[in-house]
């Protein structure tokens, strides 16, 4: 076994984010309780004395609090950096932009790696089931803390656009806007079979040790690593991995070194995937794949998605991207045509780009546009 301790000196200090700690029990979605839930989150820009400009912006799978500026932890930009500042599409000479880390996730956060405050050891695996639903409650506690009655939008990708949803369905009198990217209303098979590749990588890690490798003071990494290589995958497209890499290779041909990563691309997953382990807790990949997993709006509608829709009140948007192959434009179709069958207010857009998934992550012009247009229209209501 291997001890990383730079691993735990930095994925264990919040002392940069703020953070809410609930003084009551929080009680989810399986009729579990959480003692003192704990949610740590950023915010940027100023809220005006109305208290109308406020924007939520929810994370994908293993994203975090730190959407723009420079992550504290990794020390890189934040994930929508290029979205959000002074004359960027979330402009914070407007909007006063929250995001929080979700349940489940490993950066401050109440999750697999927080202290149990019973037992006063780490959760691990014991850190009870959660839902997406879940996640977005405990958004809820952090928006009526900060004395916001409406959200001006709420906004997402990927598992950020799962938020979203539960957000213009559960919430629908506290949201204005609703903007769901490059997601779905439930997972298909083949995603659920995705993650499951991923959970069992880590899990069949030597130092996994049935989830509790904090108190043994190591770190699966390589199954996380395996895990996020796997993943890395779907979030991209064949043609931006073609255009990127090829099979250009990297000028080994000692025999010896045939499973080195003589390609381009083995290289580049290899360095995703080792980079992923010193910022993300294994367990809570574990448990955030699994709430995607779980995630189905239409389930308690027999499969009807347009009885969630019912009477809604927000105002939608749905964005997805031609080379998204994890959550294709035929997802987001589903919903908007749900949307439709209500007569709710949706506008839907399909974005050309090459880039996969990511998209929502990356400079595509046409989606920094359609954003902008869509809260300044939202604004003149």
């Amino acid at each position: 076994m291997t001890t990383n301790k730079s691993y735990y000196k930095n994925i264990y200090n919040y002392e940069h984010t703020p953070n809410l700690v609930l003084n009551k029990n929080f009680k989810l979605q399986n009729g579990k309780m959480l003692q003192k839930a704990n949610i740590a989150y950023q915010t940027y820009g100023k809220l005006n004395k109305e208290k109308s400009n406020a924007i939520l912006i929810c994370h994908a799978l293993t994203g975090d609090q730190y959407a723009s500026g420079i992550n504290p932890i990794t020390k890189k930009k934040g994930w929508w950096h290029d979205m959000i500042g002074k004359g960027k599409v979330f402009d914070t000479n407007s909007y006063y932009i929250i995001c929080s880390n979700v349940l489940g996730g490993c950066m401050g956060t109440s999750g697999p790696k927080s202290i149990n405050p019973l037992s006063k050891t780490f959760y691990g695996i014991n850190f009870p089931e959660i839902s997406i639903k879940d996640m977005v409650k405990l958004q809820y506690e952090l928006i009526k803390f900060l004395g916001i009655k409406k959200l001006f939008c709420v906004v997402g990708g990927s598992m950020g656009g799962m938020q979203v949803l539960e957000w213009g369905i559960n919430y629908p009198e506290k949201v204005k806007l609703a903007i769901p990217i490059a997601t779905s209303f439930r997972h298909t098979a083949q995603n659920i079979a995705l993650h499951e590749v991923g959970r069992q990588a880590i899990k069949n890690d030597f130092n996994w040790i049935e989830g509790n490798y904090i108190d043994k003071k190591v770190v699966p990494e390589k199954g996380l690593s395996a895990a996020r290589m796997v993943a890395h995958i779907t979030y991209m497209s064949e043609k931006s991995l073609s255009t990127k890499f090829g099979r250009n290779k990297r000028g080994f041909n000692n025999i010896s070194k045939i499973f080195s990563g003589n390609f381009e691309v083995e290289s580049y997953l290899q360095y995703q995937g080792s980079s992923f382990v010193k910022r993300f807790d294994a367990n809570s990949y574990l448990y955030l794949t699994k709430s995607m997993d779980r995630f189905d709006l239409s389930e308690k509608y027999n499969g009807k998605l347009e009885s969630v829709f019912k009477n809604n009140t927000c105002k939608w948007l749905i964005i997805s991207f031609t080379s998204d192959w994890l959550f294709p434009t035929s997802e987001s179709r589903h919903i908007v045509s749900a949307l439709n069958a209500n007569a709710c207010k949706v506008s839907f857009v399909e974005i050309e780009s090459d880039r996969g998934h990511d998209s929502f992550l990356l400079k595509v012009p046409r989606l920094y546009k359609i954003l902008r247009g869509f809260l300044i229209g939202g604004k003149l209501q």
